[in-house]
């Protein structure tokens, strides 16, 4: 199963960000835990400056962007490989 994490305060482009994670999980049709993370302590372990910001797997993808569906169902689609 794949783990995806929105690193963020809980601000408007953080949840568009998770909406955004979700409908490229549905499109794709996988399992895939989701979580927001808000506190600040654990956002900093990715050296995240700017959010919202993505990591799947554990791996840091994107930040201080919302990135488009198609780009979010790359990254996933390279994590299941």
């Amino acid at each position: 199963m794949i783990t995806v994490k929105v690193l963020g305060s809980g601000c408007a482009n953080c949840n568009k960000l998770e909406q955004t994670a979700r409908q490229a999980i549905a499109q794709l049709g996988i399992p895939a835990n989701v979580e927001k993370v808000t506190d600040y302590a654990k956002i900093m372990r990715y050296n995240v400056l700017l959010t919202p910001a993505l990591v799947v797997n554990e791996k840091l993808v994107a930040a201080g962007r919302i990135p488009s569906t198609g780009e979010i169902t790359t990254w996933l689609t390279n994590a299941m490989a």
